[in-house]
């Protein structure tokens, strides 16, 4: 168990895509998958999601999870899980973001099967989780939690998949913040802004969920349970997973540093554990020297 049983889904936020949009990908199935999340996953760099044409047929229609109402429900159905996620993160950063100087909004998660066209291009599943600036949404196929299991042997429990949709809320904080207007995202290596972005969102992250037991509904009634050392552990594997050097030691057979645009597996945990443990406050990492990064 993630959520309280007895919270109530705010129904606000989250909408589902009716639309299969017929991109072109080509061959290589899950192997596809892996290499492109070798550039996207869970990211902000989205020059990689042009794909083929769409589906004139496709069908652009969203809907609310209308059938996702209390946090029991979120502890057994996935994308009522994002949608209790968003009401905690919704919480968590309308106080937080003001109270560091951030002009604050809501950004909408859109989830997708397939395909999805967005404000930043046509996108498919095989770029993971990201977020539009140009639209301020956050685009997730759930099936991604399966490809962390199956692709990056990750454990992908639900305070995992948490852990995903907080990073990319991570990215809209950082957008509201006039972060990426003022960062040079175009170069990649263990030091470079590229990767001060991608670990500030994992520290934004992991300073939410050291709040989430906070966090409440409309009524006042607490949203999550709180969190386990075994399940900030699950959440750490995932962060550890989609390490840069995990990834390209997986997929490539060899390390190196100077194509990283996410962050090692290390960089990733100790970024994450240090919003956990002392809030947002602790999440500068551009202020912090390049052998403290």
């Amino acid at each position: 168990m993630t959520f309280n049983d007895d919270a109530k889904y705010s129904g606000k936020g989250v909408r589902k895509s009716g639309r299969r949009t017929g991109l072109a990908v080509g061959g290589g199935g899950l192997g596809l998958v892996a290499i492109v999340l070798l550039s996207q996953l869970l990211g902000v760099d989205l020059s990689g999601l042009m794909g083929g044409g769409t589906d004139p047929s496709g069908q652009d229609e969203t809907t609310a999870l209308t059938n996702c109402l209390t946090g029991e429900d979120a502890n057994t159905d996935v994308e009522c899980r994002v949608g209790l996620t968003r009401d905690s993160l919704e919480d968590y950063w309308a106080e937080q973001a003001p109270a560091m100087g951030i002009s604050y909004s809501s950004p909408i998660i859109q989830l997708f099967s397939g395909g999805v066209d967005t404000g930043c291009g046509a996108a498919t599943s095989a770029v993971g989780p990201f977020y539009c600036p140009a639209d301020q949404q956050i685009y997730l196929d759930t099936a991604f939690y399966d490809t962390l299991r199956t692709e990056f042997g990750a454990t992908a429990g639900p305070l995992s998949q948490l852990y995903v949709v907080g990073h990319e809320w991570g990215h809209h904080v950082q957008n509201r913040a006039g972060t990426f207007a003022s960062t040079d995202t175009s170069q990649a290596g263990p030091t470079s802004d590229a990767v001060r972005v991608e670990v500030q969102a994992d520290c934004f992250a992991g300073a939410w969920l050291g709040s989430a037991a906070q966090t409440t509904d409309a009524e006042g009634t607490r949203l999550l349970e709180p969190i386990t050392e075994a399940q900030i552990a699950d959440a750490l594997n995932a962060a550890s997973a989609i390490g840069d050097d995990r990834i390209q030691e997986k997929t490539q057979g060899q390390v190196n540093p100077e194509t990283w645009t996410h962050g090692s597996s290390e960089m990733r945990q100790r970024w994450f554990q240090a919003g956990y443990t002392n809030g947002a406050e602790a999440c500068d990492t551009f202020a912090v020297a390049d052998a403290e990064l």
